[in-house]
């Protein structure tokens, strides 16, 4: 089976909301579901309240949904070291090695550090947050000891599917790993060679290969054309999922030759200031179906962040979560069906 992913119709799948997972989803061979969330902050704030309320009490009532998957992949957008001694940015983000035990709670299997926040507290806080990682069972991708460890995949076996991750991020290019130092995937948008070279090789191993992306500023809404030309190129060269991350805001989702681009993820958890016009704390959780045939839906679950806690978005907050994706989706053709 591996290598041998056949890509449905220029179609599409079905872009479902307000649904959940089948309610039967873990060992059904030849089917898996995918959670993808955004990016994941449980530094600050979040690691304080989580020494009040306990290592599950950022995942709020959506904590169900994610055991009710088969895989679930997020952006780990803090350093897990007790390294104190913070880099000079403007915001620096750290959490205590023990809150590792949040994201076991939530079953999170996989985890990209190719973001502007993993070297927040220096080469020696990265190498202690992959050992903590290692320890806990939670793989990585996009950031390592070295280049090949940054650029390295996770290759996981879920119900008789192989699944292929890999990391990258157009952030912090002076964070980029090197033969002999840690860091980053570092990937400029446009340059297609580093990744052209990994997915090659990738790309016969598995049955789906997914890369998520950590790219561009922050508080846009919608992808600038150069980054919907660099993602429809990386769907050309095998990605079957891009899941793109970094601008604090979900952004539309294209169907694309049989490939699901979803530009931006948004948050999922944080402690950051909300903007009112932007409403950075409504977001999802993107849940994919695959099976042997292809990517066969994907439901959107609309969640809404505070008090340190992410929680399904209910009223108005839904209503309006899902109005904004609508319109986003419609701009690059996709439908959205209740």
């Amino acid at each position: 089976m591996s290598g041998s992913w056949q890509k449905m119709s220029r179609d599409g799948p079905t872009v479902a909301v307000d649904c959940e997972p089948p309610p039967d989803p873990a060992g059904v061979e030849g089917r898996v579901v995918l959670a993808l969330g955004g990016d994941v902050m449980i530094g600050r704030l979040v690691n304080r309240s989580i020494a009040l309320h306990g290592y599950v009490h950022p995942w709020g009532d959506v904590l169900p949904l994610l055991g009710r998957t088969d895989l679930n992949l997020v952006n780990l957008e803090a350093a897990l070291t007790t390294c104190s001694e913070p880099v000079p940015k403007v915001f620096n983000f750290r959490a205590d090695p023990d809150r590792v035990h949040t994201l076991q709670a939530a079953r999170i299997d996989v985890v990209t550090l190719a973001n502007n926040h993993v070297l927040d507290y220096g080469p020696a806080g990265l190498e202690e947050t992959l050992v903590v990682l290692e320890r806990a069972g939670i793989a990585h991708v996009g950031a390592g000891k070295d280049a090949h460890g940054a650029r390295s995949p996770v290759v996981l076996t879920r119900n008789g599917l192989r699944i292929g991750i890999l990391g990258c991020t157009d952030n912090e290019p002076g964070w980029a790993a090197t033969e002999g130092t840690p860091g980053t995937f570092y990937v400029r948008v446009g340059d297609l060679e580093p990744l052209r070279r990994v997915i090659a090789a990738l790309r016969p191993e598995v049955d789906l290969l997914v890369l998520s992306m950590h790219w561009g500023p922050n508080m846009r809404e919608r992808p600038t054309p150069a980054f919907v030309r660099f993602a429809r190129t990386l769907v050309d060269l095998g990605v079957d999922i891009l899941h793109g991350h970094s601008a604090h805001l979900v952004q539309g989702i294209e169907w694309y030759r049989g490939s699901l681009i979803l530009y931006d993820t948004g948050d999922f958890v944080d402690d950051y200031a909300v903007d009112p016009q932007l409403r950075n704390d409504r977001s999802f959780l993107f849940l994919v179906e695959v099976d042997r045939a292809g990517i066969r839906r994907l439901c959107l679950v609309p969640v809404l962040i505070g008090a340190m806690q992410v929680n399904l978005a209910l009223g108005d907050e839904r209503t309006e979560t899902i109005a904004r994706m609508a319109r986003l989706c419609a701009e690059m053709g996709t439908s959205l069906q209740r």
